[in-house]
């Protein structure tokens, strides 16, 4: 398994994929290498691009090292653009998304090109207050030890009610998971849903870090998204100096590679006008 090391001295494990232009695919919230929805990716991104996979700190056969600081990720990240030979095209999706972010406006030259997909914004006061409560509450759980209400509440987050419990939401997809096959890998890793919230900040439009990003963007969302998710991404392109935005038809949060692999590869390989 090969690794790289980051500035703190964090070990991050990694998988490298095909062969030309380096692309760094960064998991959003609870995902990792071998869980989540990157490898159908790697397989049709491979033929095109030299694709790199890793595991966030604190997720897979990563270490992680404390404290925690959005500033190591980006670390994180540089570690392995130097792995891949000094520059390297970065994708984010949902809450990783704002990682990506983050990392091309500060690593600047090192990163080529950014394509995101449906970064969580939150698109109004309101919702900004949710995310900062869930915020509070989040790292409440986390120190008590409570894993499963942190990923409990988490989900809450993702189907927009945070006042529910889940004995009281039947509805709420998250309600079943404590039964399912995957509740032991979310619990393993459900410290680092703080790092994801920390990434996204209040989680508004990160309009400044968009505006920082000097290489070619690509925004994207799904058609069957929330109208939110839509408004997010064109807001963040209009933000950004060299940047587009996308709606992939027929597709939500949950976006097939099959239908976002072209899309990716067109942008990666195309050469900068």
């Amino acid at each position: 398994m090969p690794t790289v090391t980051s500035k703190d001295g964090t070990s991050i494990a990694y998988t490298r994929a095909g062969e030309g232009p380096a692309v760094i695919l960064v998991d959003g919230a609870l995902c990792f290498r071998a869980f989540g929805p990157m490898e159908s990716l790697v397989a049709l991104l491979a033929p095109h691009v030299t694709v790199f996979t890793y595991d966030r700190r604190g997720r897979g056969e990563s270490g992680d090292t404390k404290p925690y600081a959005v500033e190591r990720e980006v670390e994180d990240i540089d570690a392995l653009i130097n792995a891949a030979g000094g520059s390297a095209i970065l994708y984010g999706i949902s809450s990783g998304a704002y990682l990506a972010l983050h990392a091309a406006s500060q690593l600047r030259d090192k990163v080529t090109k950014l394509a995101i997909y449906e970064p969580p914004c939150s698109m109004s006061e309101e919702r900004i207050q949710q995310f900062k409560e869930y915020r509070t509450h989040l790292d409440e759980l986390i120190a008590a030890g409570q894993r499963g209400d942190a990923v409990m509440l988490f989900m809450r987050l993702v189907g927009g009610n945070l006042t529910d419990d889940e004995n009281s939401a039947p509805e709420n997809p998250g309600a079943q998971l404590r039964e399912s096959p995957v509740w032991p890998i979310f619990e393993a890793v459900a410290p680092t849903l703080a790092y994801d919230a920390a990434a996204m900040g209040d989680s508004s439009v990160p309009t400044e870090q968009a505006a920082a990003v000097t290489a070619p963007m690509l925004a994207l969302a799904g058609g069957s998204s929330p109208d939110w998710m839509q408004q997010a991404a064109r807001a963040i392109a209009d933000a950004a100096p060299t940047a587009r935005s996308g709606i992939l038809q027929g597709q939500t949060h949950e976006v097939a590679a099959e239908a976002l692999a072209p899309v990716l590869i067109e942008f990666f390989t195309a050469t900068p006008a």
